[in-house]
């Protein structure tokens, strides 16, 4: 629905600016935020399912000690029992001059370590994925609420009137509560994301309907101009009614979007090197693919590492997690390196987490998949990690910790709402004041809540 709400935006944008008697309005024309602001794009990388944190950026050599023994302190209640202390079956090594402890699962990230700035002391609500989810990209755990990107491109706009400005991208199908995680809501329809199923690697399959199988570009291009002077002919005898102009344009539009698209989504068309800096898997296709439209002025790219919850490892954790990381640790190294090269990397935003992180403790087998097993940690919304890097944050830097055993974020706490604020005054934008009026009620993405984590600014 994403494509075919750009083009409505289109028309609703023509449409407004005709019955206003002037210039045409477009949804998407890039617009200025409240202050200036280098950063102009955003990449969302979420591993949806909750990677655990104290397996990946934030060591927590106690466990080790306290292995297979309950802890000292009660455990936290979470989605489902828990036992006794569990250490990381990965190894843990300071990277960069900013010495910042990286899991051995993410050997090329952490050759960046220097890039990131990690926030250790994130909590959200609840330890479940719907809401959870929810509040990661809407600002709500239960309520209907607009998205993020949507947030981003209401605000921002876009800097290419060919493509979507909010683009999602996950592979084999949607994640857990599907395209309420991209939602536009209560803003208008062109706002939400536009979804891409990168499983596919041919164009035509990754992006349905977006050639012309009966004619080619130059005979398309014929029809629409003939369609043009009819209908030209057919709004004048009307007094150049707003609506048929604006039906007029979103043809065009389509067009547009149907040459652009092919190009941006091809990475065949980057050298071989490039390919290989990136690799083969499907997580480096995608990643790539987000580098590519951003270089052409999609204002936000957000990226699920599959459909379902891959990240959801109540069991195996020690084969599922190097197994995830795998499959994306070398591209988003080659993303950071690559942003860096084109002088993209201080106007783009990179953002890595899931919905929460996973327990300290071991998860107690029941009757469901993990049945038998010892070795798998349960959801953990009371601390976990995110990471950020790109223009406005420092590098280099850790951001508050959680306990010992990292149950529970106990120093800097930044709250999922705390995390939005920030984002968006990276971006330019109070959060207070960016609303949108609503059914009686001005609405921001951070409800009543948030506080600028203003230590991680650069």
């Amino acid at each position: 629905m994403g494509m075919g709400a750009l083009a409505l935006g289109s028309v609703l944008g023509e449409s407004a600016g005709a019955q206003s008697g002037g210039n045409p309005l477009n949804p998407f024309a890039a617009r200025s935020p409240h202050h200036n602001s280098k950063i102009k794009h955003v990449i969302h990388l979420f591993m949806n399912g909750g990677p655990s944190h104290v397996d990946t950026f934030d060591p927590k050599p106690l466990l080790a000690k306290y292995h297979g023994k309950e802890l000292p302190t009660e455990n936290l209640p979470t989605e489902r029992k828990t036992g006794a202390a569990y250490q990381s079956p990965f190894t843990f090594a300071k990277h960069g001059q900013s010495g910042i402890e990286v899991s051995d699962i993410f050997p090329n990230v952490a050759k960046c370590a220097d890039d990131l700035c990690v926030i250790r002391s994130m909590h959200a609500d609840v330890p479940n994925h719907e809401p959870s989810l929810m509040l990661m990209n809407c600002g709500d755990a239960r309520l209907v609420r607009p998205s993020l990107g949507s947030w981003v491109t209401y605000g921002l706009g876009t800097e290419n009137q060919n493509l979507p400005g909010f683009i999602v991208m996950c592979p084999g199908g949607y994640p857990i509560q599907e395209s309420q995680n991209w939602q536009s809501a209560f803003l208008p329809g062109s706002f939400q994301g536009t979804y891409v199923d990168t499983k596919h690697s041919e164009i035509d399959k990754l992006i349905q309907n977006i050639s012309n199988k009966q004619m080619s570009l130059s005979q398309q291009r014929r029809q629409l101009d003939l369609l043009k002077e009819m209908n030209r002919l057919h709004m004048e005898r009307r007094e150049r009614d707003a609506k048929l102009e604006a039906r007029v344009q979103s043809f065009e539009l389509a067009y547009r979007m149907q040459l652009e698209a092919t190009d941006a989504f091809d990475i065949m068309k980057e050298p071989e090197s490039v390919r290989e800096r990136y690799g083969s898997s499907v997580q480096s296709r995608q990643i790539l693919i987000a580098r590519r439209l951003i270089e052409r002025g999609v204002r936000m790219v957000q990226l699920w590492h599959g459909a379902g919850q891959p990240w959801d490892n109540h069991d195996d954790i020690e084969v599922n997690h190097r197994e995830l990381a795998g499959q994306c640790d070398q591209a988003i190294a080659a993303l950071i390196t690559d942003l860096k090269e084109r002088g993209l990397f201080d106007e783009t935003l990179i953002i890595w987490g899931g919905e929460f992180g996973r327990t300290p403790t071991v998860e107690l087998p029941t009757a469901g998949s993990n049945a038998g097993k010892i070795n798998g940690r349960d959801h953990n919304h009371y601390g976990f990690t995110t990471w950020l890097a790109g223009g406005g944050v420092k590098k280099g830097y850790i951001h508050g910790a959680t306990d010992e055993f990292g149950f529970q974020a106990v120093h800097n706490p930044v709250h999922v709402h705390d995390l939005h604020a920030t984002i968006l005054h990276l971006l330019g934008f109070n959060h207070e004041e960016f609303t949108y009026h609503y059914a009686g009620r001005d609405f921001r993405l951070t409800d009543v809540h948030g506080n600028v984590v203003r230590d991680i600014l650069a």
